[in-house]
This record gives structure tokens, C-alpha cells and sequence, in this order.
């Protein structure tokens, strides 16, 4: 796909910008188990998914992704990397700074590590807003699909639960060992929720304990959530629905 930075060279990659109007994705997400039946790297493969299916309908450039992400979380099983935010944050400083060089002005950060990346992604756009000179966007699918997920009969964001495990089963179906799937329903907590569509009183997110995670491991390979409810064709219209959201920001980034 040439909307791809890496697939370029760099003549090819100054027509791209123009082509762009000045508007570039960069996918972020992590490298983190994802139960027995996703693959470690699900967070970064939503983020590519979404950006190319945007890019094909905006020809906005595409950077290389960030295949990790702040995981703590989920060092209690085996593929999980996890980095230090602040060592995310200066990363991705720079990576908009050496592009904002070359005429790029506007970027849309599409994390697939939905919530936790984006604390340090937050403080990063503010930086290279403040200091760059250029306007950022976060796109994060946990807060872009609150208007779609109840209409699906969706259960509250986990880990490796319906939603992710139903977008991977449209997008890569070939990587999903879905008879391997294992449930650990959500339970309710009072005054707590992960789920950024929850419309109750809720405390701030912070990262599982390990305690927890073990918790979670040994109880199902790692899901919080229902998989097994996962559908493939429900997949379809939740990616379908991010991928409207997504076209429409950088319609205006591009217009604005």
C-alpha cells in the first residue's frame, strides 16, 4: 500500500505530503498478551487496519507504527513488552518532529492500546502542539465507538473480550484462535469502570495491579471479558463505524 512512509522513497514520499495535504497517521499500540486466542500484537493490528482503510478514502500518509506500548499490566504472561511512558512520550516527540520538518503540520494518532497509551500520548500532543507548531488529534476506538457498541450488544471494554476479539475476527480472521477462548465476565464494581462509554460516577483509570493480572491469567489466559460472544459480522460494522469516525477528523484536518 504506497500511502505507507516505508514503502517510499524520498521523492515519492514528498509527493505523498502534498497529496496528503500535510496530514499523517501514525498507529500506535503494544505488544501485550491477548489471552490464548490473539495474537500479542491485536493493539498494533487494530491501529494499522484502521489507519489503512482511512488512508485509502483520504490519501493521508501512513507512518511505520509503534508496536509497543506502557503493559505493566500484563508482564504476568509470556510476549508482553512493555516500555516506560516517559521513554514512549520523547519517542513519539520525535518522530512528529522529524516529520514536521518535512512539511507534515498535522497528525492523528490512532491508539489501538485503548485507555492506557493514552495518558503519555496526551502529554506528547500537548508538548509538540505547545512547541512544534502543529495540531494533533487522538483517535482512540474505546472513546470513537460509544455511539455503536450497545447497538451491537457489546459488554463493557476489557481485555481480549468481544469487542477486540470481533474486529480481529473481520480483519484477521487468519490470526484468531477463537476455539481457544476463554471468559472471565466483567464484574461491577462500585464507583469503577475502565469503559469510557460507563455514564455512571466513576474513578479515574489506573493500570490492573499485578495481583489482579494473575488473577486474570489464571483464571483465563488473561481476558477480562466475553469472547465467545465474539462475531465476525459484528466485526464488520464496528470497524466499518471507527473507520467513518476516523475519515471524518482528517476530512477536517485537511480542510481546516
Amino acid at each position: 500500500m504506497k500511502n505507507w512512509l516505508q514503502e517510499n522513497n524520498w521523492e515519492e514520499v514528498k509527493e505523498l505530503i502534498k497529496k496528503s495535504k500535510g496530514v499523517a497517521i501514525i498507529p500506535v499500540g503494544s505488544t501485550e498478551q491477548h489471552g490464548l486466542h490473539l495474537p500479542v500484537g491485536t493493539d498494533t493490528y487494530i491501529a494499522i487496519t484502521l489507519a489503512e482503510d482511512a488512508a485509502l478514502k483520504t490519501n493521508a500518509l501512513i507512518v511505520p507504527p509503534l508496536w509497543f506500548g506502557w503493559s505493566p499490566h500484563h508482564m504476568v504472561l509470556p510476549g508482553t513488552i512493555t516500555i516506560r511512558p516517559e521513554i514512549l512520550s520523547e519517542y513519539l516527540f520525535d518522530i512528529v518532529k522529524s516529520l514536521s520538518v518535512h512539511g507534515i503540520k498535522k497528525f492523528l494518532l490512532i491508539n489501538g492500546h485503548r485507555i492506557v497509551n493514552v495518558i503519555w500520548m496526551q502529554l506528547t500532543a500537548e508538548k509538540a502542539q505547545r512547541e512544534l507548531d502543529v495540531e494533533i488529534k487522538i483517535f482512540d476506538p474505546a472513546y470513537m465507538s460509544k455511539d455503536i457498541v450497545k447497538e451491537l450488544g457489546f459488554g463493557p471494554v476489557g481485555h481480549a473480550e468481544e469487542i477486540e476479539s470481533s474486529h480481529m475476527l473481520y480483519r484477521y480472521e487468519n490470526l484468531v484462535q477463537i476455539d481457544k477462548a476463554a471468559d472471565n465476565p466483567i464484574e461491577e464494581k462500585e464507583l469503577y469502570s475502565v469503559d469510557p462509554s460507563y455514564s455512571h460516577d466513576t474513578l479515574c483509570y489506573v493500570p490492573t495491579s499485578v495481583k489482579s493480572a494473575r488473577k486474570n491469567a489464571e483464571k483465563a489466559g488473561g481476558v477480562t471479558g466475553e469472547p465467545t460472544k465474539s462475531s465476525r459480522d459484528k466485526g464488520k460494522i464496528y470497524h466499518e463505524h471507527l473507520v467513518k469516525n476516523l475519515v471524518k477528523v482528517i476530512n477536517q484536518l485537511q480542510n481546516s
